[in-house]
């Protein structure tokens, strides 16, 4: 082995053990200062929902303000293109719902790699869908309005928050499932969506209880089914769209944190640790399950292999809708 052989190795290990001190340095250092949570739709979704659930956990744990910032457009792509370019220093996090693994089948051209350009942090929740109608269409059940779907094809119109996303594709399944045609009316968020739904402008929506149950409390919307194989607790008396009729219909959709690749995993792995305490305390999983939600935290690594295994799923339910968004 030659002196230079060796005078190079030792210079790297060198600059290892200092990149390692730097790195645990900052991680017991940080948060210096306030942190910023993207979450790519508008207020009131359930995304925004959650996020300030983690935002408030955390800047009560960690002693540093952590502020959600929404940035809605593109279905979500906006605000996570931002996110994927910030300066990976865990001074900018990503919140996203499981549309964060759907992008590449549906934007083949989109401009950063949802699982190559992030660091996984954690799942955070998942929870089923609600089938919401507006009260005036004359419907009160999954196959009714199935019926009047085939009575009158292409007519009825169901909205989402965004192409490509849970409230999309669980359209879009249910048009498969029940052999019926209905258009899609994308918008910026669930918010949006779900008013336009209970102003009559949308016949229809596939929306997750946290953004739906005020809706549905207040009877301006009408809930005909939860997406989910069971029935939900929060809601025990709408049944599944399984079990009204449209049998093997299960699409739950999901919430979690992602940091810019190249976050120092010391950082990474603390916000996990923060995540999973937080979400373990029994007025987080209160609050989680009056949203029709449930906590469902998981270590970096876990998130990792859940997200590409998701990746795969939903490639296949949008390439079995037939699904084109140009």
């Amino acid at each position: 082995m030659s002196k230079k052989f060796i005078g190079t190795l030792q210079r790297l290990m060198v600059a290892s053990a200092i990149a390692l001190t730097s790195h645990m340095a900052l991680a017991q250092s940080y948060p210096q200062k306030s942190v910023r949570v993207v979450v790519p739709y508008p207020p009131g979704g359930p995304t925004d929902i959650v996020a300030r659930i983690v935002t408030q956990k955390l800047s009560e744990s960690l002693g540093q303000t952590f502020v959600v910032e929404n940035k809605p457009g593109a279905t979500g792509m906006i605000g996570t293109d931002g996110a994927a370019r910030a300066h990976p220093d865990g001074y900018t996090l990503l919140i996203n719902a499981s549309v964060q693994v759907v992008y590449p089948s549906l934007f083949p051209k989109i401009t950063f790699d949802p699982i190559q350009d992030f660091a996984p942090v954690s799942l955070l929740a998942s929870g089923p869908l609600a089938l919401v109608v507006n009260p005036a269409l004359p419907v009160n059940s999954v196959q009714e309005l199935i019926a009047l779907a085939k009575k009158e094809p292409g007519r009825l119109s169901f909205g989402s928050s965004g192409n490509g996303g849970a409230t999309h594709l669980s359209g879009e399944a249910f048009k498969l499932a029940a052999g019926i045609d209905m258009q899609h009316v994308a918008y910026k968020g669930s918010a949006p969506a779900l008013n336009d739904v209970a102003g009559g402008h949308v016949h229809l929506m596939f929306d997750s209880l946290a953004s739906s149950g005020p809706f549905i409390q207040a009877g301006k919307l009408r809930a005909l089914a939860v997406t989910s194989a069971a029935r939900s607790p929060v809601m025990p008396d709408i049944p599944s769209v399984a079990e009204a009729g449209v049998a093997g219909y299960d699409i739950s959709t999901w919430y979690g944190l992602w940091a810019p690749a190249g976050t120092p995993v010391e950082i990474v792995k603390l916000l996990s640790d923060e995540v999973i305490k937080a979400f373990d305390q029994p007025d987080v999983r209160e609050r989680l399950t009056t949203l029709g939600l449930h906590a469902t935290t998981s270590t970096p690594q876990e998130f990792d292999q859940f997200t590409r295994d998701e990746q795969k799923k939903w490639s296949a339910v949008v390439e079995r809708a037939g699904v084109k968004i140009e």
